[in-house]
């Protein structure tokens, strides 16, 4: 599914328009990638829960030449399923 198709099912289920839905859906992503980035937590009871996890320094190996490289510490965006969200989808 793409975004607009999304925009569309929103705008279906809730009686906005698509203009309103496309808003509506464009503020709540921009809101939590803001605050992901700031390092808060968002949790959305039943939906789960999105993060900023570090990801420590570790040796790796340049595939090209086998040398050996250094990889720095690196922040990464996660999300973690709900325990609802979990129970439909393996039904």
């Amino acid at each position: 599914m793409k975004k607009t198709d999304l925009v569309k099912e929103v705008a279906k289920k809730s009686g906005l328009t698509n203009k309103n839905a496309d808003a509506a859906i464009t503020a709540f992503v921009d809101t939590i990638i803001e605050n992901v980035a700031k390092g808060e937590k968002i949790q959305i009871v039943g939906f789960g829960t999105f993060e900023c996890r570090t990801r420590n320094a570790r040796t790796g190996i340049n595939p090209r030449t086998g040398d050996a490289i250094e990889i720095a510490e690196t922040k990464v965006p996660a999300f973690k399923a709900g325990k609802s969200f979990k129970s439909i989808v393996n039904e």
